[in-house]
């Protein structure tokens, strides 16, 4: 699905990522995790084309997407949602998810009923401004503006942040149910271990801008959780 090889990126004269390997398999769950600072939403956004990269490639299903412009790999089916959810404040729930269909392939003009299946509340609260919704609830407006896109990879950073416990489990449930019932593949960053161990069958760890460690779940030691996770 997503494979990005030999990625190097700066800011300035700054070696943000250096070198990233990183591959995510169709289907799978992938958690991208390390320390504050460790290069983890850049290398996101580099995914995105929404940063420049100085080296290496992003491929996702055999295509070469390393030049494309960002809204290219979002119609070709990559859904984001960045850290901080960045909806727009001042337009309705409606109206934020309907940005989203501008990335469809498929030219769809109507917001995807399943979407609504998902996030009851976001139906409830279509004509609220998306400024007006508490966090929990920008969140999942986020989520489901992504997957207006009707995308084959769901890239999430840090989504369980600054969120209410209830709403952080609704998130996981569907979240679980995607990726597992319709085979949607995603790759977050996640730093709540507990919820990154309940989701991903995957993870990959950057420490100074580099995947450091990477394995199934189940490979996820106290050891490496010490040395690469633990403040």
């Amino acid at each position: 699905m997503l494979h990005i090889t030999e990625l190097n990126q700066y800011y300035g004269e700054s070696h943000i990522l250096r070198n990233v390997e990183l591959t995510v398999h169709a289907g799978s769950c992938t958690c991208l995790m390390g320390r504050n600072g460790v290069g983890k939403t850049t290398l996101l956004k580099a995914i995105m084309g929404l940063l420049p990269i100085r080296s290496g490639t992003v491929q996702c299903d055999d295509q070469d997407l390393t030049a494309w412009p960002t809204e290219l790999r979002a119609r070709f089916g990559i859904g984001y949602v960045p850290q901080g959810r960045e909806i727009f404040p001042q337009l309705t729930v409606e109206e934020n998810l309907r940005i989203g269909l501008s990335a469809r392939h498929d030219k769809a003009r109507s917001i995807p009923p399943r979407v609504f299946e998902l996030f009851p509340v976001l139906q409830q609260m279509a004509g609220r401004r998306g400024g007006d919704l508490s966090g929990g609830q920008q969140q999942q407006l986020a989520i489901g503006r992504a997957l207006v896109t009707n995308p084959k990879l769901l890239i999430l950073d840090e989504p369980t942040e600054g969120i209410q416990p209830n709403i952080v489990s609704e998130i996981g449930d569907i979240l679980l149910w995607l990726n597992r019932e319709e085979k949607l593949t995603v790759l977050l960053v996640e730093q709540k271990l507990p919820f990154a161990r309940r989701l991903a069958d995957s993870f990959a760890i950057m420490a100074k801008g580099a995947v450091v460690a990477s394995g199934g779940i189940t490979d996820l030691t106290e050891d490496i959780v010490r040395r690469h996770l633990s403040v």
